[in-house]
């Protein structure tokens, strides 16, 4: 593959992920697909569309870098496992701050869970992945690859930030933002049972991901 066609493949991913910070983009999709359609929807696309990207960067011209280590093996799959309880505790909840969230009225700002942490836990998702991958990931491609998705977590938590406060009006933002703050450190949202299945749910699509990485991106992730 050459390094236009990788590039091209760049530009359809970024297209596809530009509809959750396109309001009336995703009011249409969420009005016939239903808040959960659209977020199962997305994901199975975003899935997908990084699939095809990861392989692309597989594909493009060698140049390396650095060597692969055994260290940076195994940094990355505890890295892995910590982002899918984190994708796992947040996906499909109310979040009031970021593009993913849904039933955002039924948010309680004084018991905010993880988004007393981070108002974006799904972009550190994002960042940390990017993070962990480039380090076993030496060559040129991959460099770009994942520093783009990482500069792309960061930057887009500001934006994100920019386009509520617009939406939600700035005083209402911040008002949301004070409460959020002034909450427990470790507040807990939702039932210790839901809290329990999305953990488990975390666990199983981690191993579900290990055994179809070699299948899908030709490598195995296993230290």
């Amino acid at each position: 593959m050459s390094w236009i066609l990788y590039a091209a493949v760049f530009g359809a991913f970024f297209l596809t992920h530009s509809l959750p910070v396109r309001p009336r983009s995703k009011r249409w999709l969420v009005k016939r697909l239903g808040p959960r359609g659209f977020t199962l929807s997305y994901s199975i696309l975003s899935i997908a569309m990084l699939a095809w990207l990861i392989v692309a960067a597989a594909n493009a011209p060698y140049v390396a870098l650095w060597d692969q280590t055994p260290w940076q093996r195994h940094v990355t799959f505890v890295g892995m496992f910590a982002i899918g309880l984190l994708v796992a505790l947040t996906l499909g909840r109310p979040n009031p701050f970021s593009f993913g969230g849904i039933n955002n009225e039924r948010f309680n700002p004084r018991k905010p869970g993880l988004i007393r942490w981070t108002r974006h836990p799904l972009l550190w998702a994002l960042t940390l992945w990017s993070f962990f991958h480039i380090l076993p990931n030496g060559d040129l491609a991959h460099v770009i690859l994942f520093g783009v998705f990482a500069s792309f977590g960061l930057v887009g938590m500001k934006i994100v930030d920019r386009r509520k406060q617009r939406l939600l009006g700035g005083p209402e933002w911040w008002s949301l933002h004070d409460l959020v703050a002034a909450a427990p450190l470790f507040s807990k949202h939702g039932s210790w049972a839901e809290i329990l299945l999305r953990l488990t749910a975390g666990v199983v699509v981690f191993v579900v991901l290990l055994i179809l990485h070699p299948i899908v991106l030709g490598v195995s992730p296993l230290p």
